[in-house]
């Protein structure tokens, strides 16, 4: 099984910066596209990112392009986010997911993965 977990939430003011972590010990997650989704209050949980199981392939939602990048480093077995010039809108918790595939284009789609970590909290006060 794979389990994800989150790491490096916290609070930011608005036009900074913040990298959050996505990691497994399963081997698995090695061939497994990873995608970051997140939730505020009220609203809808919304695609953000996606990368596929090499990182040759990288979706990124409309309104986080050209501020959010998704990279991994499969030694390390982690997925990142590094999230510029953030805004208050950004503030959620975004969860890592994770599903086993070598399709070349990772999917947008919440119901395409298995495999879910607890989410982690960001905070942009303006």
């Amino acid at each position: 099984q794979v389990q994800p977990v989150e790491s490096g939430g916290g609070s930011v003011q608005t036009g900074g910066s913040l990298r959050i972590s996505c990691s497994a010990s399963a081997r698995t997650f090695d061939n497994c596209a990873v995608a970051w989704f997140r939730q505020a209050p009220g609203n809808e949980r919304e695609f953000v990112a996606s990368i596929n199981w090499n990182g040759g392939m990288v979706s990124h939602a409309d309104s986080v392009r050209g501020r959010f990048a998704i990279s991994r480093d499969n030694a390390k077995r982690t997925v990142y986010l590094q999230m510029n010039s953030l805004k208050p809108d950004d503030t959620a918790v975004y969860y890592c997911a994770a599903t086993e595939t070598r399709a070349a284009v990772p999917s947008r789609w919440e119901n395409e993965y298995d495999y879910w970590g607890q989410g982690t909290q960001v905070t942009v006060s303006s």
